[in-house]
């Protein structure tokens, strides 16, 4: 693959993802709980549920979440040794975001209509099951793609850095543009029709159809290519491996097994908090208008702290530093929640997001550079070319962290239409929990990924 060169390129790359991002936010945080009434406010029915009443049966919608969660991360290995091993004359990589790409629109597209308008029914609980593995399988084989090319179209650590710095304050930027621009128009406006205001971002796909450069992966065009002499170290420079020795080549690198065990409990803290939020500030009283935009608008200055912690003392000191904060702004969250409505209550939440700040954006970019930099390590030293295998093993840890937090502890958290128990009000208190476990966990990390991006 043709290598960018350029910092304005790799911006522009960094961003493609930002769209589809943004629909997997709209149906994590906002579709799929516009299916169930309980743990919303009275005020915020109308809008942010379909009709008004519960539309799926609750205990088989939550094992629905699971199991599209649980898919989703399970797929990831099928889907990344897909895209690791297409041959095409196009290439690998872009034929395979194409072919992710136009299924999970239409599977989003899909959920936006009620099969019966009745109630709650087996009938809706089973079809919205079902398109919600269909598109998080999708899904997943668009980003874990488009993730892949992270170690494949920059060769240094510090152009992968940068990489997934710009994309972690993307992510930034569509949660601002989902939990708060969002939320405004769920003021006025019912989730479904606000689902289609959303869609259009997905073009930003589309980037990489246009920047990644990559010659067929054809066999018969490879040989071609060596017959005439023409260099192919660019088409096949290393080993594109089948699917059971990619897996057991990442699964044979202590660090990264080591890495998701501690990346997958910080997921559940940030999934659960995130797939939460709306009910959330709806059942405490807080304006979640005002503390996701004290949460997220400082992002880009405080990843600016970041980097430079990792700089000096290396990642290990700068990612405990990240779970240690969220933790904070998760319990200073929990603590204000006691408080009755008023200016004090306002003021503490924003001081509670602003605190978050200081974590959110790292907590985002750990998730693209980690791997991207370990597969380079193992590209480099086996010579086995397998990037999307790291980003679709991490998936599978994360989306069996996902599904724990959103679709276990959650959906019991906010309980039925019929009874609402309030436990929605512990939410911040277990996301903050999950961070003090994970923050143990990273001195089980090795010294190797401790001191990673460390200037000497």
């Amino acid at each position: 693959m043709k290598k960018l060169t350029k910092r304005p390129q790799m911006f522009l790359y960094a961003i493609s993802g930002m769209g589809v991002n943004m629909l997997n936010l709209m149906m994590g945080s906002y579709i799929c709980s516009a299916m169930l009434v309980g743990g919303f406010g009275e005020a915020a029915i109308p809008y942010q549920t379909y009709t008004g009443h519960d539309l799926v049966i609750a205990a088989v919608w939550g094992t629905f979440i699971v199991i599209a969660r649980i898919i989703d991360g399970i797929i990831d290995v099928p889907m990344a040794s897909f895209t690791d091993r297409l041959k095409t004359r196009f290439g690998r990589r872009r034929p395979a975001l194409l072919m992710g790409l136009l299924p999970m629109i239409a599977s989003y597209l899909l959920f936006l209509v009620i099969p019966d308008r009745s109630g709650a029914s087996f009938l809706n609980t089973v079809y919205y099951g079902v398109l919600l593995c269909v598109f998080y399988s999708f899904y997943t084989l668009t980003m874990v793609t488009y993730y892949a090319t992270f170690t494949e179209i920059v060769d240094n650590v510090q152009d992968r850095n940068f990489l997934g710095n710009v994309k972690s304050v993307c992510d930034i930027i569509y949660f601002i543009l989902g939990y708060v621009a969002v939320r405004m128009l769920l003021n006025g406006l019912n989730i479904r029709l606000v689902a289609l205001i959303v869609l259009p971002m997905v073009l930003t796909m589309l980037i990489p159809m246009f920047m990644i450069r990559e010659k067929s992966t054809l066999p018969e065009d490879i040989e071609k290519r060596r017959a005439s002499g023409e260099e192919t170290e660019e088409e096949e420079p290393l080993q594109a491996v089948g699917l059971v020795k990619s897996l057991t080549a990442t699964l044979k690198n202590r660090t990264f097994v080591i890495w998701m065990v501690v990346y997958s409990m910080m997921t559940f803290g940030v999934q659960l908090f995130l797939g939460g939020i709306n009910e959330y500030f709806s059942y405490v009283g807080m304006s979640m208008i005002y503390v996701m935009m004290s949460a997220f608008a400082p992002v880009p200055f405080t990843l600016l702290i970041y980097n430079y912690l990792m700089k000096k003392y290396g990642f290990g000191f700068s990612f405990r530093y990240t779970l240690l904060v969220f933790a904070l702004g998760m319990f200073s969250m929990f603590g204000v929640s006691f408080l009755s409505a008023g200016t004090l209550k306002t003021v503490l939440s924003i001081a509670a997001g602003l605190v978050s700040s200081f974590a959110i954006g790292s907590l985002f970019s750990v998730a693209y550079s980690v791997p991207a930099e370990l597969a380079a390590e193992e590209e480099r030293r086996t010579g086995i070319s397998n990037s999307a295998m790291y980003f679709a093993v991490q998936g599978l840890f994360s989306g069996v962290a996902t599904a724990i937090g959103t679709g276990v502890v959650l959906t019991a958290l906010k309980g039925t239409e019929e009874q609402q128990s309030g436990g929605i009000f512990f939410m911040t208190l277990i996301a903050g929990g999950a961070m003090i476990i994970g923050f143990l966990l990273t001195y089980f990390l090795p010294r190797s990924i401790m001191k990673m991006g460390r200037e000497k």
